[in-house]
């Protein structure tokens, strides 16, 4: 069975035509749709991660909220930008997240995508070091976090304690067992993506890749997971990898869908520029479900995946999206052998 979750950039907006006008809006929508999403059959509830914007950012609170109110479907990110990120602060939230939910947290991490304002790590408080750049700095982070979250003891403890201490150098707490096989990397390259498989990280990939080949996205996307996949196996880890991809999909079976989203029957791939390099867009997919079902069939991507996370139009409220999920759950899904 493939898990099918949904992704939400959390986007607010003060205007008469948006249900999310203000950040709590997003924040006490967001618990309810995953609620319905559970509740339609849906596997999983993520969340994109941006700062400086009119969006969703810290997760964490949110992620606890969600997991608190929920008891089966995945909880994750589509991705923390590491470059703003603590890494120890960031093990204690997420340990703390993931023992909130019974062990369902699943943390998509990266280098982030492009940002709002310069450099904006910066203001975070942290710099690359001399000689390095802003994926170095994200990497840096990121190995720290994974370090601390395998619980090995680290810090050297206080003689004179206000509580008594364990033998031994202490560790990060809370710890949650199994978490580090929960971590995925968010990969918009090829490249990227063999490096997450040596690494022993879930792969996380999105609507875009950062490099144009010349062939359809979705077969571009197929090589990228086959790479991983492969890199994964070379380095000898022992279990399974995991890996996503994220679609925007659309069944048409009302007026108000149509409305929506009828235009988009015509979606192709885009190419466009990116950070100053290169870039291909997934189409999106939206008509009735006869002809959904066999357009999905042929996306190689989709087949290769795990996971596929339905990116959402949050904005047009809970109700709304709750209706796409179980239409896709109810009407696209069993065709397709996914459910």
């Amino acid at each position: 069975m493939k898990r099918l979750g949904f992704l939400s950039f959390g986007h607010w907006t003060d205007n008469q035509h948006s249900a999310t006008r203000s950040a709590s809006d997003v924040l006490l929508q967001s618990i309810d749709l995953a609620i319905a999403a559970e509740e339609v059959g849906a596997d999983g509830a993520y969340f994109r991660v941006h700062h400086f914007a009119h969006q969703l950012a810290s997760p964490f609170p949110l992620l606890a909220a969600v997991g608190a109110r929920t008891s089966r479907i995945e909880i994750g990110t589509g991705v923390i930008d590491m470059r703003y990120e603590n890494p120890l602060y960031m093990a204690e939230e997420a340990g703390s997240a993931d023992l909130i939910s019974g062990g369902r947290l699943q943390l998509g991490i990266s280098r982030g995508s492009p940002e709002q304002v310069i450099d904006g790590y910066r203001y975070f408080g942290y710099e690359p070091a001399e000689g390095q750049d802003h994926a170095d700095l994200a990497r840096q982070h990121a190995a720290a976090f994974l370090s601390v979250i395998e619980g090995h003891g680290f810090a050297e403890p206080n003689p004179r304690p206000m509580f008594p201490n364990p033998p031994g150098l202490l560790r990060i707490e809370p710890q949650s067992p199994g978490l580090r096989d929960r971590i995925w990397w968010g990969a918009g390259s090829r490249a990227t993506a063999e490096w997450a498989g040596k690494q022993g990280l879930n792969l996380m990939s999105s609507t875009l890749l950062t490099e144009d080949t010349g062939v359809p996205f979705h077969q571009l996307q197929a090589e990228q997971i086959e790479r991983f996949r492969t890199a994964w196996a070379d380095a000898g880890h022992p279990r399974t990898p995991r890996v996503s991809v994220s679609r925007s999909i659309f069944p048409i079976v009302s007026d108000l869908d149509r409305a929506y989203f009828g235009h988009e029957g015509r979606s192709a791939d885009q190419v466009g520029h990116i950070d100053g390099g290169i870039a291909r867009f997934g189409k999106t997919y939206a008509a009735e479900p006869d002809r959904l079902i066999e357009e999905l069939a042929a996306d190689e991507a989709i087949a290769a995946a795990d996971t596929l996370l339905l990116t959402i139009p949050n904005q047009l409220g809970v109700d709304y999206c709750a209706h796409v999920l179980e239409t896709v759950v109810r009407d696209v899904a069993p065709a397709l052998g996914w459910r």
